[in-house]
């Protein structure tokens, strides 16, 4: 077999077909590299005085976005000039492509309206990565958001793909700041005016705590007396934490009212059951109608005699 004929091609067209391949890898790390500080630049100058966190995730968002764009936009011209560059007329294949694309839009009408609903997510900066959302009826940590869907994780480390098209409502529980919205039970004997000086004292303590300053913007309070409960009267606490830190401060604050309730002998109420244990005696339901109603059974008796008189003797 006379290999020349593919050895000229090779030493023809190899070399062009090697370049592409290397243009394309070097656009590749191009934009992984370049993009992500063009983002941060624009995003900076549209986001002046949000917080570091919010900027960063907005950055996260878009950089993620523009390189997936980017690399399907490039990896498409890349194939494309592959395929002339071996002699295969791509202007049929284009047209079949426009013809198919058409057929396509019919059929993938979700696909369509999945991408114009990320790009109104992106525009609107409704949520980027690393917020905890709720859509769909779905609350978890966002992971990766692209034109198509978006991902979360839920608590139990599920993760949940959700296409844009689905997402109605979408609910942020981390946008640039978040809130403790919590209520606590005391007794109905407890004396509330002192009740709300010692929640009040607890969350400037934790708010003035070196290890929770940072995460805390306002300290935790008292905002009202929220509901008369069926074994204790509920009061309100709010308060403003950095994005993601709410869940860890009303956790520890709980912690130290719990603490100091105890220390003021303050009653956190709860439920209680009463069960009892036995079996009823074996008696005639009527027996046990007289033993529980001992009136109505001697309101009975004088009918009863009075209906016994009215009987001829035997």
């Amino acid at each position: 077999m006379d290999w020349t004929p593919v050895i000229n091609w090779l030493l023809e067209h190899g070399p062009r077909i090697l370049l592409i391949i290397a243009i394309s890898v070097a656009l590749y790390y191009l934009l992984r590299h370049f993009i992500p500080i063009m983002v941060k630049r624009i995003v900076k100058g549209t986001m002046v005085g949000k917080p570091k966190s919010a900027i960063k995730k907005r950055t996260d968002t878009l950089s993620n976005v523009f390189i997936q764009t980017g690399m399907v936009f490039v990896g498409v011209v890349a194939i494309f000039t592959i395929i002339a560059e071996l002699g295969i007329n791509i202007a049929p294949a284009l047209a079949g492509l426009g013809i198919a694309g058409i057929a396509v839009g019919f059929g993938a009408q979700s696909l369509v309206k999945d991408i114009f609903n990320g790009v109104l997510i992106l525009l609107e900066n409704q949520y980027g990565i690393g917020d905890v959302v709720k859509i769909a009826g779905i609350a978890g940590l966002v992971e990766d958001v692209t034109l198509r869907r978006t991902v979360l994780r839920d608590l139990d480390g599920i993760v949940h793909s959700i296409p844009n098209s689905e997402i109605g409502v979408a609910s942020n529980y981390t946008k640039e700041w978040s809130r403790v919205n919590m209520n606590i039970s005391v007794g109905y004997g407890e004396n509330l005016d002192h009740v709300i000086k010692v929640i009040n004292r607890v969350g400037k303590e934790l708010a003035e705590d070196p290890d929770w300053t940072p995460r805390i913007l306002k300290a935790p309070e008292v905002l009202r007396i929220d509901e008369f409960g069926n074994s204790g009267i509920a009061i309100k606490i709010l308060g403003e934490t950095k994005p993601l830190a709410q869940w860890d401060v009303m956790g520890e604050l709980r912690r130290r009212l719990k603490k100091a309730f105890d220390e003021e002998n303050i009653e956190i109420p709860w439920p209680h059951t009463k069960v009892f244990f036995g079996n009823a005696p074996e008696i005639s339901t009527g027996e046990l109608i007289e033993q529980k109603s001992p009136a109505r059974a001697e309101a009975q008796q004088p009918s009863k005699r009075k209906g016994q008189s009215k009987l001829p003797p035997s």
